[in-house]
């Protein structure tokens, strides 16, 4: 345990922070879950809605420094193709 008490600072400020980005990686992953579940169910509009509030949330995630740029770039990419591919399954 920290005895100085700019070492002690430092932990609580580590704790708060921590607790932060636990709560937005969590939102993201819901967010990511609810995109695969709308993707599974074949309905391209719910599917496109999801994808936007997914696409907002990986990128401010980015923002955040809780994924790294290409991280976000890949998933946004990777999803968009598949609710392209749900679309013109309905069109």
């Amino acid at each position: 345990m920290a005895n100085h008490v700019s070492s002690l600072k430092r932990a609580r400020q580590t704790e708060t922070k921590t607790a932060v980005n636990r709560s937005n990686r969590s939102k993201l992953r819901g967010s990511l879950r609810a995109m695969r579940e709308a993707i599974g169910k074949g309905d391209a509009k719910t599917a496109s809605e999801q994808f936007r509030v997914t696409v907002s949330l990986l990128d401010k995630s980015v923002q955040k420094g809780i994924l790294h740029k290409n991280t976000a770039s890949r998933y946004k990419s990777r999803l968009n193709a598949r609710v392209k591919a749900i679309s013109v399954k309905v069109a």
